[in-house]
């Protein structure tokens, strides 16, 4: 999705899975596979994804890049219109349970305090776009998958947003659109985000996993947990300290 023009300056970028939904690219696959037309597809398809967890989790934990190369590989052979039909099903039957009950919350007081809101997110944008409309966001970051003939290959279309290309995704879209960097904020749960955190002038530690957790505190950054509240232990902008209150 291309940047929307917009008189406002400021920008809240969000990650989504761990951040906004308890849910990932892993759960939403396997939703899709058990509903492939073909039974013994759909077997096959869903019988991977669940064998494959040990080696999902061990990629991950190495590299978000890498393991983003090799998952979504599983995609290959799957229709791309057929895709695009099941995007509206998978939101309503996975996406929307998943996510953490102040995350809409958050996203519309980013919206009311004048940010310009920006969705980022490794996964697919044919299954984000439900997502990204239902919490209301102006634009929408994702990977998009490379199809010839109305078919997935299996690969990314550059940039694979992972890591150092998310953050530069970010750079990218505030020069197009006239973004202050340091005026605007950004959400995320992994450590491996830390690139797209320290683009902005005001990182958001989002339901932290250990990594990020201490890195927030070390360098003194709000910390936000979305299954409790929708307000920051310290807001962005603001002078830092204490991030105790609300960061379990």
């Amino acid at each position: 999705m291309p940047p929307t023009q917009s008189s406002g300056d400021r920008v809240a970028f969000y990650d989504f899975d761990g951040t906004l939904v308890s849910g990932n690219v892993v759960t939403r696959y396997a939703w899709v596979a058990k509903r492939h037309p073909s039974r013994a597809q759909a077997m096959w398809r869903y019988g991977k994804t669940v064998l494959g967890v040990p080696l999902w989790l061990a990629l991950d934990a190495f590299s978000r890049r890498l393991f983003n190369v090799v998952f979504f590989r599983l995609y290959r052979g799957l229709r791309e219109d057929w895709l695009r039909a099941q995007a509206p099903a998978l939101f309503e039957a996975q996406i929307r349970g998943e996510q953490f009950k102040f995350a809409k919350d958050r996203v519309a007081l980013d919206r009311a305090a004048g940010y310009r809101t920006v969705l980022v997110t490794g996964g697919i944008d044919l299954e984000m776009q439900p997502a990204a409309e239902y919490f209301g966001f102006d634009d929408l970051l994702a990977n998009r998958l490379e199809f010839r003939d109305g078919i997935a290959t299996g690969d990314i279309v550059p940039p694979l947003l992972a890591g150092e290309a998310k953050a530069a995704a970010l750079r990218d879209y505030a020069a197009a659109s006239g973004v202050d960097m340091t005026a605007s904020c950004a959400y995320s749960d992994s450590g491996s985000d830390l690139p797209m955190l320290t683009a902005v002038g005001n990182p958001i530690a989002t339901n932290p996993d250990s990594r990020l957790r201490k890195e927030a505190r070390a360098r003194g950054w709000a910390v936000l947990d979305l299954s409790r509240s929708s307000e920051l232990a310290i807001a962005p902008g603001q002078a830092r300290g204490d991030d105790s209150e609300g960061s379990d």
